[in-house]
């Protein structure tokens, strides 16, 4: 059979810590060399492993192994040594993090860990659960971090400062929870559920007035609507946009109908279903078209939500917004926004849009109301080479069902 060389480069080849049996012991070089006993002397009892001794060695013994927390202390090393490497945050780096960490996986069940594991081995490129915890904040440190924005600095964006700068994704089923849910209430934690959340440049009105963390903001998507009449409409058969995909000023394929609230558009997505750009032929690409084609990747998720129509930035590079109710009435366009990967933006705002009107652009043609143009890899406008959206090589139009 496979030797120990074997189990070791299969960890190393996941970025993962070495574990051995129960007991995750940390790579050989960590072990301490065994001691010969003499004939006759009691057997030594076990050590706990360095994971064990790092969170107080507060496991519980039961068969010469260290049990973490009445679990499997696999799946705890296992989620602390995914944690993200890019850097620390402001103030703090991931060390600090560990004693609210501790508190956190400790209230974690043992299929809770596991399904946090996984949603941050596969860094959210496939549908994952919900990793619920109880709404308080844990106890004993400095800094009670809300669990959500624990567990996003620790695996995501280690610059990450509060909950307001989050967006909960419609996936999950935490979201569209608002106001007080009583003692008790569970709240999803997974990481790869939030987004962090995009602001315009230039806030347009009434949201000027807003500071960029209000919480209002944060989460205005997911309170009631207010006037549900300004819910635009969709067909007979429910479809409420049509997707169109260009390549410079060439569409290729047909119009795909949007059925459901959300869906993903992407060139390569592990596990999903939805919009597949990578499926769609043409007869000639330049190699402009296939450079942009291959940072599409796992692309973007559009969802229809209560106040408006999101985006959120799936792949590993940005992508560029143009929609009328980003910018001011008064704008000679729709301005173009940039939307870092891992942040959604409202691209559509359905109470702004009431009652405007198209305009034309020079150069650039009528400007439809009712759509939203977004390009992959490359931006257009003022600031870039390409002046207008037809000049990028890979971009969407999503033509949205209008208002009855």
């Amino acid at each position: 059979g496979p030797g120990p060389g074997a189990e070791l480069s299969g960890w190393r080849q996941r970025n993962l810590p070495y574990l051995s049996g129960k007991l995750g012991a940390g790579s050989p070089a960590e072990r301490p060399t065994p001691q010969r006993q003499p004939r006759g002397a009691p057997s030594p009892q076990p050590e706990p492993g360095p994971w064990a001794q790092s969170w107080g060695g507060e496991g519980e013994q039961r068969g010469g192994g260290q049990r973490w927390y009445g679990g499997n202390s696999g799946v705890g090393q296992r989620a602390w040594g995914r944690h993200r490497c890019a850097g620390p945050g402001p103030e703090d780096g991931h060390g600090a993090l560990k004693p609210a960490a501790h508190a956190l996986f400790k209230k974690l069940k043992d299929e809770e860990l596991e399904l946090l594991v996984q949603a941050v081995e596969n860094r959210g490129a496939g549908p994952s659960g919900c990793v619920w915890v109880a709404r308080a904040e844990p106890r004993g440190t400095k800094q009670a971090l809300p669990p959500q924005v624990l567990l996003c600095r620790l695996y995501r964006w280690p610059d990450l400062r509060h909950p307001h700068e989050l967006k909960r994704l419609s996936c999950c089923q935490s979201f569209g929870v608002w106001g007080g849910c009583g003692e008790g209430a569970t709240l999803c934690c997974n990481p790869h559920h939030l987004s962090r959340l995009a602001m315009p440049e230039t806030p347009p009105p009434p949201y000027s007035k807003i500071s960029p963390f209000s919480c209002l903001w944060a989460e205005v998507s997911e309170r009631p609507n207010s006037n549900p009449g300004l819910a635009w409409s969709t067909t007979r058969d429910g479809c409420w946009c049509k997707l169109a995909y260009w390549e410079h000023r060439t569409r290729v394929g047909r119009l795909y109908a949007v059925h459901e609230t959300s869906v993903n558009i992407f060139c390569e997505l592990p596990q999903g279903s939805g919009f597949s750009l990578g499926q769609l032929q043409a007869e000639r690409r330049s190699a402009a078209v296939r450079r942009a084609r291959s940072k599409i990747g796992r692309g973007l998720l559009l969802s229809r939500e209560r106040d408006g129509v999101w985006t959120y930035n799936r792949s590993e590079h940005p992508i560029f917004v143009s929609s009328p109710t980003l910018g001011p009435p008064s704008a000679r366009g729709p301005p173009v926004h940039k939307v870092l990967p891992g942040y959604s933006l409202q691209v559509f705002d359905y109470e702004r849009a009431g009652g405007q009107a198209g305009w034309r652009r020079p150069g650039d043609g009528p400007c439809d109301p009712n759509s939203i143009r977004i390009s992959f890899a490359k931006g257009w406008g003022p600031c870039y080479s390409r002046q207008f959206i037809t000049a990028c090589p890979c971009w969407l139009e999503i033509l949205l069902t209008k208002p009855r």
